[in-house]
């Protein structure tokens, strides 16, 4: 497939109730990034809470979404499993629909080796009706997708690209030297904190949640990034860390960027803020310090 490059907003998964699409919600989402002038989006990532919804959840979110976005920018979809056969069946669902590729990270809970990875993923690409993107997700499946092992499984034809999600630019940087550059193989950088210049670098674009809420501004930080301009990349760069330390940052929750940016978009009236089991969303001094950092960044909040 032809590399992607760009800006791809990690989607959130709307929900009104529990294991419930906000589908009024979702068409909104959808609209409003795609009006920020993305160049793809990803599904049934982190940021889609993929493992707390059900496959029927997750199957009708997808079909949805690619529904909606009717072929005008691609769509990646999130696979990742503990059971290869359920990544097999939703990648075989996504190509139905008309995804164009999924991601799939580590498998979780008992960590593989790095050699247990690479007959893992391979198994995975040769059953896959779509192409694969690796994701590294250290802090989540407890693995590292170590460069040796990006190395060996980017010639396997199936295997087009990778999303780090690690914030380890010394990481980054050697996948850079080892396969930056490359026709057939993508890096991405998931933390947007890093995003700027890790694209002066090399990288190919951003999986940025904040994307989410504020997509144009991710797209210009993009640009400027390609144009090595520099005064106008850090600018773009500090309003994203004004996001990233304002609205990801509230209460002591291991999901409190998840909570923020679902909480902001339920603020701007674009869809609910509902989180699925075990996470709940804020309370009402936690939507009103939300609210605060939205006014501070130039938004109109609704009601």
């Amino acid at each position: 497939m032809k590399t992607i490059k760009g800006i791809i907003p990690p989607m959130i998964t709307p929900l009104k109730g529990d294991d419930q699409i906000d589908r009024e919600g979702t068409v909104r989402l959808t609209e409003h990034i795609l009006a920020g002038g993305v160049h793809a989006l990803f599904l049934l990532g982190t940021t889609g809470e993929a493992q707390s919804l059900s496959y029927k959840c997750r199957y009708d979110f997808v079909e949805l979404v690619c529904r909606q976005v009717a072929g005008r920018v691609p769509v990646l979809v999130g696979v990742t499993d503990t059971s290869l056969d359920e990544s097999v069946k939703l990648a075989a669902h996504a190509a139905k629909c008309g995804a164009v590729a999924v991601v799939a990270a580590a498998p979780y809970y008992f960590a593989p080796s790095q050699q247990e990875l690479i007959e893992y993923y391979t198994a995975l690409a040769d059953a896959l009706p779509l192409p694969l993107f690796l994701y590294n997700m250290p802090s989540h499946v407890k693995v590292f997708l170590e460069p040796a092992t990006v190395k060996t499984l980017a010639d396997h034809p199936n295997i087009v690209g990778l999303k780090d999600s690690s914030a380890n630019m010394t990481y980054f940087q050697t996948l850079l030297y080892h396969l930056g550059g490359r026709e057939d193989f993508a890096l991405y950088v998931g933390p947007e904190e890093l995003t700027g210049e890790s694209v002066v670098m090399g990288a190919d674009g951003g999986v940025n949640g904040g994307a989410n809420i504020f997509p144009e501004l991710y797209v210009q930080m993009y640009y400027a990034a390609c144009n090595h301009d520099v005064n106008t990349m850090h600018a773009l760069q500090r309003k994203i860390m004004q996001i990233s330390t304002s609205l990801y940052t509230v209460g002591k929750y291991g999901s409190s960027y998840l909570k923020g940016v679902k909480c902001a978009l339920s603020l701007l009236g674009i869809c609910d803020d509902y989180m699925s089991y075990p996470y709940r969303k804020f309370r009402t001094e936690e939507r009103a310090r939300i609210r605060k950092a939205l006014e501070a960044l130039g938004a109109e909040c609704g009601e």
